[in-house]
């Protein structure tokens, strides 16, 4: 049993074959699925999905590459959405300064409405922080929250520490399984196994064995989790208990499933 914590399963890469990728995902042996959003319009698709597909469970949010064209209307749509009461995270949201001309206001203010949002329906948040940890902390500190994901980690040590203390576990994957990633590999070595879950970002960041040009596809999450299994010099079965463990105790699968 694992868990995709962040497969963006409606993007166009898949090309609505949605039985066909959850049917391959399943069969590797991934139970439930985490579908993030990135704009209002992606809103309505994800609902349908997850209504139709029960190992998908939907996340509504704005990332930070999309906040230059939303608007206040789009947060209201959110709020909407978050109300019916079938979301088991707030995201995928954050802070990406590797953007050229970024306006980094408007991104911490389009997180900072959404962080207020996660604390008012009690919800997790999937956190985007590229080039950004600190001051995704930051804001973090000022407005706390249930806890979350900070998804693709790729900061220090002690950021990632930091994120443990307040109540997020981090997110591994498919960048995790290129042996010149080093870095990234220690982290995933040495950290505390606790403080882990595993991930696509399907379409996106392919492991090292995908072909160039072919999507990610959920159904290499085992792949992942056996890279994990091998830098911390563990059984992979292991590795799938522990890290299932670890999504479930951030984010609230069981809560809606009962």
């Amino acid at each position: 049993m694992l868990i995709d914590t962040h497969c963006h399963l409606f993007a166009p890469e898949f090309g609505g074959q949605y039985a066909k990728i959850l049917q391959a995902a399943e069969t590797a042996g991934v139970t439930d699925l985490v579908v993030p959003t990135v704009e209002r319009r992606d809103f309505a698709a994800v609902r349908q999905i997850c209504a139709l597909y029960p190992a998908c469970r939907p996340a509504y949010g704005i990332h930070p590459i999309f906040v230059e064209s939303a608007s206040e209307d789009d947060l209201a749509a959110l709020r909407e959405y978050l109300s019916a009461g079938q979301a088991v995270a707030l995201g995928e949201i954050g802070l990406d300064f590797f953007i050229e001309h970024h306006d980094k206001a408007h991104q911490a203010h389009f997180l900072t409405e959404q962080l207020k949002l996660a604390r008012e329906f009690d919800l997790p948040v999937l956190l985007h922080t590229r080039r950004a940890v600190d001051a995704t902390l930051a804001l973090l500190r000022r407005h706390k929250v249930r806890g979350g994901i900070a998804h693709a980690f790729s900061g220090s040590r002690q950021q990632a520490e930091e994120f443990i203390k307040l109540g997020f576990k981090l997110g591994f994957g498919g960048a995790m399984t290129y042996p010149r990633a080093t870095r990234l590999r220690e982290l995933a070595r040495t950290l505390p196994l606790s403080s882990i879950v595993l991930e696509t970002d399907a379409p996106d960041m392919a492991p090292e064995f995908v072909p160039p040009g072919e999507p990610n596809l959920p159904e290499y999450l085992p792949r992942i989790a056996q890279t994990l299994a091998s830098l911390r010099g563990l059984p992979p079965d292991e590795i799938a208990r522990i890290t299932t463990d670890n999504a479930l105790a951030v984010l609230p699968l069981t809560e809606l499933a009962t």
